[in-house]
């Protein structure tokens, strides 16, 4: 299947006809839907949201989510390996191994759980727009959004129709396709208009396929193929819905993910290879009465996440910092499947006033393995896997209540949710001492806020809220060995991880402006670390840190027609930018020995800024990412002194842009205006740089190479060059 899917998109027959791309017009206070669990203006929220709109996704190159999210500097992306990141949102983070049920931000797909966390395995093609709340959404959305959510909105019939082709190549083997269809249709009547039965009145679908591949790329400024970064990747999507006197019934499914990806690592490893792959299906129902005072949606769904990874580590690092032999095989396969329920009714109670309740119902079920076998001298015999097996139960019950008052000017806010759980540590291959039982859980979180407009292009907001992270079952009973040797115990007296924020924010729109404005500070408690045990340096014990994280900071989002308020009537003109500074960025739970109180893998500031100039036949947009000042105690082995004074030093590195340039053109407008080829330049400077790791491939190798397991470093692309054909109809 996996073949299929890379054949039949890489390789598209480009042979029907169609008019020009859509052009979408800057839409500045559009509907959105996650910050509440259902569509309202952006300008009466009383947080704040970033939406990514499908005009954005259309432009990029991006193979996956991070790359995109990174672009629109969305939050911190450690960007591991093309097929691995963690997140960092207001302090809020993920594990670093993308592992959902230890994140402390929340991935939606069509507002549910996605199932992971690592937006590296999920592509942009099937996206229609996203939408990312920044700060906790716990009331809404249970445990793990604290420091943000982010919800990718899938195509359907009715947002992508009509149908794409598409195919590019590139720089180190590239090859991607997408193809894709929608369409609409009505007057389906499956019963006598007016009897008991329910009636089809109208309906869409859509369907489409992606895939690709890419060889090892080369570092920028010249320097060496890093070999262990190649990669493939293949998904697909369809969904099914039709309108009834009953509201819209909607079917979906979707599988995505990357495939014999190389994974270096932080020991440069070049022998390493995972398939990560995440799937999922849906069924909705979303309807309201005639006068619209009493709406529903409830929502089912089925999701697994499944990570293939085939390690081996033959170099392993001793307690004593010596190199010894270690593992020729390392397999670890993990399967989180999930069967969810969510049923959101609405009403409107008075004039302005409406509540929103909710009931959340989940079962998720991970189950681990784990095959090691020891190089002569190294490891013997098998040990537990990294995650103990689990089942998890938990419901939440929540309301929200709004006002409206003053002809809809301010806008009142209030909720809360109680959550119960109960997490259950199943029996788990090779753990012969394991503590199996279950643990109850359950959190109350709230969230209060105001919107304010003074005037019609004027929009102030405040507010505050709270959100929980429960402990896992690895957390509570682990006893595991780490891929590069060490054992991490568990404890089952973890509290929750706990959060509050506060925030003000103010937004200006006019006709094709809009600035956004938001100052928060999100003090993250009682998170949960693995702390080495005194003079024991290959021994962990899972704890809660009695330091809080504390984050102050400022965001900034704009966009601009330009071309508009210029008078330019002859091309197009738009400009976005997303920027952050988190000025106090504290880590009060830092070791004592550490030599800074910054928080780790968060950017002190940072910024995507892009601009675009077109018209019909022609577009070219430059894009500058900066990547900010980033702290990080690194795992990788580096030279004393020559790299770090000491093992456990938390570095700094400093900030650095990088320019993509990318384009497209109509070159038949008469004969062929459905065509359009397109390319892209990425890393236009070739610059040698990695987000958050320290030696990457440059001379001098900062990193020991006797720890090396056949690497040199890491380091982001160099320079790529990329070209296509478009095909609409």
């Amino acid at each position: 299947m996996r073949r299929l899917l890379l054949a039949s998109a890489a390789f598209l027959p480009l042979a029907a006809a169609q008019a020009q791309e859509v052009r979408l017009p800057l839409t500045l206070d559009e509907m959105v839907v996650t910050a509440t669990g259902r569509p309202e203006p952006r300008s009466s929220l009383a947080g704040t949201v970033q939406v990514i709109d499908q005009e954005t996704i259309r432009r990029s190159t991006a193979r996956n989510m991070t790359d995109l999210l990174a672009e629109n500097a969305v939050g911190f992306f450690s960007e591991w390996t093309p097929g691995q990141t963690s997140i960092n949102i207001r302090g809020g983070s993920s594990d670093g191994q993308g592992r959902d049920f230890r994140s402390q931000v929340l991935v939606l797909v069509n507002g549910r759980r996605a199932g992971t966390a690592n937006l590296s395995k999920l592509s942009p093609a099937e996206v229609e727009r996203i939408e990312i709340i920044r700060g906790p959404a716990s009331v809404v959305y249970g445990s793990q959004a604290m420091g943000g959510v982010i919800n990718l909105i899938m195509r359907d019939g009715r947002s992508s129709p009509g149908g794409l082709a598409e195919t590019s190549v590139g720089s180190w083997g590239l090859i991607e396709g997408r193809l894709r269809y929608g369409m609409s249709f009505r007057d389906a009547p499956v019963a006598p208009e007016g009897s008991a039965a329910y009636n089809v009145r109208a309906g869409d679908m859509y369907v489409g396929l992606s895939g690709g591949r890419r060889d090892s790329y080369r570092a920028g400024g010249d320097g060496p193929t890093i070999q262990g970064t190649e990669w493939n990747r293949a998904g697909g999507a369809a969904a099914l819905g039709v309108e009834t006197n009953i509201g819209r019934i909607g079917i979906s499914a979707r599988t995505d993910g990357t495939y014999n990806t190389g994974f270096t690592g932080s020991a440069w490893n070049t022998t390493n290879h995972e398939d990560r792959t995440n799937h999922s299906a849906d069924i909705t129902l979303e309807g309201a009465t005639a006068d619209s005072r009493f709406r529903w949606n409830l929502q089912g769904y089925a999701v697994r996440d499944i990570d293939n990874l085939r390690w081996r580590s033959p170099i392993q690092r001793s307690a004593a910092g010596l190199p010894v032999p270690g593992t020729d095989r390392d397999d670890n396969r993990r399967v989180l499947d999930i069967l969810g329920m969510r049923l959101q009714p609405s009403m409107r109670l008075w004039q302005g006033a409406e509540i929103l309740v909710g009931l959340d119902l989940e079962r998720s079920v991970l189950r681990s393995t784990r095959n090691r076998i020891g190089l002569p001298g190294g490891p013997t015999g098998q040990v537990a896997p990294l995650d103990n097996n689990q089942t998890d139960m938990n419901a939440g019950l929540y309301a929200e209540l709004s006002q409206q008052l003053f002809e809809d000017r301010v806008t009142l806010r209030a909720g809360v949710r109680q959550t119960w759980g109960n997490t259950a540590f199943d029996p788990t291959p090779n753990l012969p001492l394991q503590r199996s039982g279950a643990r109850d859980y359950d959190a109350t979180t709230w969230s209060v806020g105001a919107s304010y407009r003074p005037i019609t292009s004027v929009a102030l907001r405040a507010n505050a809220s709270t959100g929980f992270r429960a402990p896992t079952a690895t957390e509570l009973a682990a006893d595991f060995t780490a891929l590069g040797g060490g054992r991490t115990f568990g404890n089952a007296n973890l509290k929750p991880e706990t959060n509050l924020q506060y925030e003000v924010g103010a937004a200006y729109f006019r006709s094709g402006f809009r600035a956004d404005l938001a100052l928060f500070q999100n003090t993250i408690s009682d998170r949960i670390i693995t702390r080495v045990r005194p003079r024991d340096s290959t021994t962990s014990d899972y704890t809660n840190n009695p330091g809080d994280i504390v984050v102050r900071g400022l965001e900034v989002q704009l966009e601009a027609d330009l071309a508009r308020h210029l008078g330019i009537e002859s091309f197009r003109w738009r400009a976005n930018a997303n920027a952050s500074w988190n000025f106090d960025m504290r880590d009060d739970g830092a070791s004592r020995t550490a030599n800074t109180r910054n928080v780790e893998r968060m950017y002190r500031y940072q910024a995507g800024i892009s601009t675009t100039v077109g018209q019909d036949r022609w577009d070219v947009t430059l894009q500058g990412i900066l990547r900010g000042p980033v702290y990080y105690n690194t795992e990788e082995n580096l030279l004393i002194p020559q790299a770090e004074p000491f093992r456990d030093y938390v570095h700094r590195k400093g900030a650095f842009w990088v320019l993509n340039l990318r384009g497209s053109f109509q070159p038949l407008p008469e004969r062929a205006p459905n065509v359009r080829v397109f390319g892209a330049i990425n890393n236009l400077l070739n610059e040698n740089y990695h987000p958050l790791f320290i030696a990457t491939a440059s001379n001098p190798f900062l990193g020991d190479s006797r720890f090396a397991n056949g690497g040199r470093g890491n380091s982001a692309p160099g320079r790529e060059f990329i070209g296509g054909v478009r095909f609409t109809f």
